[in-house]
């Protein structure tokens, strides 16, 4: 697999009009790459429309959604909106797709929890309706199990061409195999239940090679993308992991060793994601905004 530079992007979840602007301009002025939308009816803005808002504030940081759940919108709403966000950012859309994962989002909205597979089947649609709106000159028919398009208007035409890329991810095998047959980033999620009576999880390993399978030669060209969720920059390391590890039923060694733990000094981090990128390929992470002002020294080192 080819070496990528390194990209970093901030995830950002908050109610607070002032705070998400703040931290757009923020996170563009410490050399962050992309600046991240959640999906969730939880505390958090609406994705779509607070990346447009970002967008007016900066003028490099790319916008992204990880991920938005395919059960929420209609794919020909989701491809209209995603290229009037790419058009009116000027080509920094990073349309982010996922099936669905959260149980509370749809106990809250009723909206029925169908069986992974399904789920799976209707986010494969969804994609394929996406892919061709962004890249029809005019039109845009389809029929689907799920989903029947009849020569709707592929409008407006996004900036980036061929399209805007497109992250998928997941940590089961059918995701992460679709993600490696259609995506350009693909999202390794370290998200896996644990517990008592529950079978070991799938190493990185694993999820990666199921990636390699599905992608075949496409695989150099894609890139590799870990959510961050254990991050110490200093002297605060073993207290961060200690807390993980108990908050995730894991041994501290255990948590240093996953893909998704930066931490220790500038330099051991720096380290890390030399070492990351050579073992795995990855080469995009994403932190959260509370600690992104710490990280920016190894932005500025990387």
């Amino acid at each position: 697999m080819k070496t990528r530079g390194f990209r970093f992007g901030v995830n950002c979840a908050t109610t607070s009009g002032r705070e998400w602007l703040e931290t757009a301009r923020r996170a563009e002025g410490l050399g962050y790459a992309t600046f991240i939308a959640q999906d969730h009816f939880g505390n958090q803005l609406a994705p779509l429309t607070s990346l447009v808002a970002a967008g007016t504030v900066t003028s490099r940081l790319r916008l992204a959604t990880i991920v938005l759940d395919n059960d929420f919108r209609h794919p020909a709403a989701v491809a209209k909106e995603a290229a009037t966000v790419d058009l009116l950012t000027n080509g920094r859309l990073e349309l982010g797709l996922g099936a669905g994962w959260l149980q509370s989002d749809y106990d809250k909205t009723g909206l029925p929890f169908a069986r992974p597979a399904e789920r799976l089947a209707r986010l494969a649609e969804a994609i394929h309706i996406c892919k061709a709106f962004f890249s029809e000159e005019k039109s845009v028919t389809f029929a689907g199990t799920y989903y029947r398009l009849n020569q709707l208007e592929a409008v407006p035409r996004p900036v980036q061409q061929p399209r805007p890329p497109i992250m998928i991810g997941g940590r089961q095998r059918r995701m992460l195999a679709l993600a490696g047959r259609e995506a350009d980033i693909v999202s390794i999620s370290l998200l896996d239940r644990r517990g008592p009576g529950l079978p070991e999880p799938p190493t990185f390993e694993q999820k990666l090679a199921w990636v390699r399978e599905a992608a075949g030669p496409r695989f150099d060209d894609l890139e590799l993308h870990v959510n961050a969720a254990v991050v110490a920059v200093g002297d605060n390391r073993r207290a961060t992991v200690e807390e993980a590890a108990t908050r995730t039923g894991r041994t501290p060694a255990e948590v240093l060793a996953s893909p998704g733990t930066l931490a220790g000094s500038v330099e051991a981090i720096v380290e890390q994601l030399h070492a990351r990128r050579e073992q795995y390929g990855v080469s995009y992470y994403v932190v959260h905004a509370r600690v992104m002002d710490a990280f920016a020294a190894v932005i500025a080192r990387v």
